[in-house]
């Protein structure tokens, strides 16, 4: 009984064994799968760097101030008589216009007598040199006997011309004293404040009134140190840019006229000045910058050649990143020679077309491998797949 079941399972023992042979054997010769290699890589994004010229902006700001302040003063002594309608604090007056008059009266006497002396200095002058003459004839007659200049009237002659010349002098002062009770304006000139009025009696050399020349107005600008090594050799006459900021901005031209030569003992700063032509716009019909107004001024500066701009948040403890030729970061040492605004200008550490990265992975490593945004590549697998597989 015992032999009949041993003759039943046997084959089915031998048919299992062989079926988990032939599985082991299979997977014994089957080769190793490939695996799909996942880049793990950060991506960023590059732009390739470009060297150009660059001219520098010089910006400063200061005060707009008049070229003249004159405190204006009598040089007669008398009643005023009128004023200028204009003649007033704010007001507005002309080169040459008359401010205001003193009483001429006791002026025009005094030429009308200068005159009459210069007429008796005159007439005794012809007198002389009429005598002089008919002394000159009479020795001339008898030309033997000595004649002493006193007889021929050279003393006298000399003495008459010395009362001329004394009597002009003093009908140039009367007259100078009548025009000085018209005084007028010595610029184009905006009026600060007057002193006098209709009736007061004014003293010679009194002040009356403070002006301010409109003609030219100057400002001028702090230059520091930094900015200082980029101004060009020569200064003079370099147009300028005057910004007036606020709900009313607007911009005028001016010219820069000299530097003052000295540096500032406080700020270590030098300082340049700035003219501006007609700054309250009566001739040219620009709009007005008045005295006092704090402006902001812009010129060019030196031209910088072959520079790099890259914004500021690139440059991070004068270095920058960029992607060298095996997809790798790499930091670059850069020289900041300027900063203008948002930028930094480079002037070393980088080359022509040098792929600088602009967005970072989040902890950049010298070396990292990275692949640049937009551009197709393969990672290079850490596992070699087999390629021959062993048949049984």
């Amino acid at each position: 009984m015992q032999t009949n079941s041993l003759r039943w399972v046997f084959p089915f023992v031998a048919l299992i064994v062989g079926v988990v042979g032939f599985m082991g054997i299979n997977a014994i010769a089957k080769g190793p799968e490939k695996k799909e290699v996942i880049d793990t890589r950060p991506t960023v994004q590059v732009e390739l760097v470009i060297a150009n010229d660059h001219q520098v902006i010089i910006n400063s700001y200061g005060e707009v101030k008049p070229l003249e302040n004159t405190l204006l003063s009598a040089q007669v002594s008398g009643e005023v008589l009128s004023w200028h309608p204009n003649f007033v604090a704010g007001g507005i007056v002309a080169r040459g216009e008359t401010l205001f008059t003193i009483e001429k009266d006791n002026y025009e006497a005094a030429v009308l007598v200068a005159e009459a002396e210069l007429a008796r200095a005159q007439a005794g002058l012809i007198e002389e040199q009429a005598q002089a003459r008919v002394a000159e004839d009479e020795a001339k007659r008898f030309p033997s006997k000595a004649r002493t200049d006193l007889f021929l009237r050279k003393p006298q002659v000399l003495s008459a011309q010395a009362s001329v010349k004394s009597a002009q002098a003093a009908l140039k002062r009367a007259q100078r004293d009548l025009g000085n009770c018209d005084v007028t304006a010595p610029y184009d000139a905006l009026v600060i404040s007057r002193n006098i009025g209709v009736g007061q009696f004014v003293t010679m050399g009194s002040q009356v009134a403070e002006l301010n020349n409109i003609e030219t107005a100057e400002v001028i600008i702090p230059i520091a140190g930094f900015d200082s090594v980029f101004l060009p050799e020569r200064i003079k006459g370099i147009t300028a840019t005057i910004i007036q900021k606020g709900l009313n901005s607007f911009t005028r031209e001016g010219v820069i006229d000299r530097d003052l030569g000295i540096v500032d003992n406080a700020t270590r700063m030098s300082s340049l000045v700035v003219r501006i032509e007609d700054p309250y716009g009566l001739k040219n019909i620009q709009p007005a910058i008045k005295f006092g107004s704090y402006v902001q001024v812009n010129f060019a500066g030196a031209m910088l050649n072959n520079i790099y701009r890259l914004p500021q948040a690139l440059v991070n403890n004068q270095t920058v990143w960029v992607v060298n030729e095996n997809q790798e970061l790499e930091p670059r040492k850069v020289t900041v020679i300027r900063e203008e605004g948002e930028y930094f200008y480079i002037s070393s550490g980088l080359n022509a077309d040098d792929k600088l990265v602009i967005t970072l992975p989040e902890y950049p490593q010298k070396g990292m491998q990275v692949k640049i945004a937009g551009v197709a590549t393969k990672p290079e697998s850490s596992e070699t797949s087999t390629s021959n597989t062993q048949q049984l």
